[in-house]
């Protein structure tokens, strides 16, 4: 074994380690670990690339919000479009969505509400008999998920930072004022451990002796179909059923679709759910004409939640210097930008500046001491 210095260690290659360790990098040296042969090979790998502000709960919305001229700068920045427009329509097709789609654009003031048939003039695929309202977020986005990845990377390394690839952590020990983490073949020395390991967060957490967060992996499929539809789909809005029962929008000449699904699984290898994908092409065929009739392609990806669904960033008290940046479930691409930034300020200064304190969320509502002690 070799050793290695560094001011903090970042534990995970995904987006929310890659975006941390580069902003942390801008100020302090940073060694950045991560288990795979090649990083973002889990869930950041297997996102389906959308940035919905009508998403998620409200630390979750104010963050993407927060997110968005992050995401105009980056683009400015590296002459590559990371966002590029594709509006989400949310829709009702029962008594049940239909309270819901309503409980939505109550708490969502920019959803616009749309009558049946102005939903199917977004998607003239939907059959207009089986939608009975929808609601349109005009400023959703395709991400370019690799693209924003890689800008992270680059930005690391021309930080001076140390990528460690194929470095699983097998031991976190504090000694005095100093971590000590084994990575693969070498133990880093260090002043603050970052845990953004994903689904693994509360393993790495198990192994540096700090309590966990109650972090739940949940397994979501996906997949992509040819379609009988014979007009042109690329312009298309994603069609995201409200209850979060299926949604799909075009992927080149395909449908990309998913059950939406949540199964509770162990940390691991993502498989999908054949029977959930065979349901949503099911559901989807019922709403729409598309004749979706085989799965050219599906997988699934691990989405990973804290009981109360928003993301930790943050230590528990007695156990500072050991941060977790975990908990974002199916939202942590589209608001990566805004939490990154807010993670080093939490990390570094312990508090936000001026600048991420604008971003809507603060260090109380993010940090774990919400959940109590998992």
């Amino acid at each position: 074994m070799s050793d290695l210095v560094s001011d903090v260690v970042v534990v995970g290659a995904g987006m929310a380690g890659a975006s941390v360790a580069a902003e942390l990098a801008s100020r302090v040296s940073v060694v950045l670990v991560e288990a795979e042969y090649s990083p973002a090979v889990h869930s950041t790998g297997r996102s389906a690339a959308a940035f919905l502000p009508s998403y998620g709960g409200a630390v979750v919305r104010a963050l993407t919000a927060a997110s968005r001229s992050l995401y105009d700068a980056r683009s400015v920045e590296y002459g590559t479009e990371l966002l590029r427009s594709r509006p989400l329509i949310w829709v009702a097709t029962d008594p049940e969505s239909l309270r819901a789609l309503a409980h939505a654009a109550k708490a969502d003031r920019e959803l616009v509400q749309l009558t049946s048939a102005e939903t199917v003039a977004w998607c003239p695929a939907l059959r207009a008999d089986r939608i009975i309202e929808g609601a349109l977020d005009s400023a959703a986005m395709d991400i370019d998920v690799a693209g924003l990845h890689g800008t992270y990377l680059g930005e690391f390394k021309r930080r001076n930072g140390n990528l460690l690839l194929d470095a699983p952590v097998r031991h976190v020990e504090r000694t005095g004022r100093e971590w000590r983490v084994t990575a693969g073949t070498q133990v880093i020395s260090c002043g603050q451990v970052v845990n953004a390991a994903g689904a693994w967060a509360d393993e790495v957490a198990k192994l540096a002796g700090v309590p966990t967060l109650g972090l739940q992996p949940k397994v979501r499929s996906a997949f992509v179909s040819p379609t009988a539809f014979s007009g042109e789909i690329s312009d298309w809005p994603m069609i995201f059923d409200i209850l979060e029962r299926w949604y799909f929008k075009p992927e080149a000449t395909l449908i990309l679709g998913s059950p939406a699904d949540e199964t509770d699984t162990a940390p691991g290898d993502a498989r999908p759910d054949e029977l959930a994908v065979a349901r949503a092409l099911e559901s989807i065929n019922d709403i729409t004409t598309l004749g979706l009739r085989s799965v050219r392609r599906a997988w699934a990806g691990l989405r990973s939640f804290v009981a109360d669904r928003a993301p930790v960033v943050g230590s528990w008290a007695g156990h500072e210097g050991f941060h977790f940046v975990a908990g974002q479930g199916g939202y942590g691409i589209q608001m990566a930008p805004a939490l990154a930034a807010i993670a080093a300020d939490a990390v570094l200064e312990g508090e936000l500046s001026a600048r991420t304190a604008a971003y809507g969320a603060t260090l109380d509502a993010l940090g774990p001491g919400r959940l109590g002690r998992a």
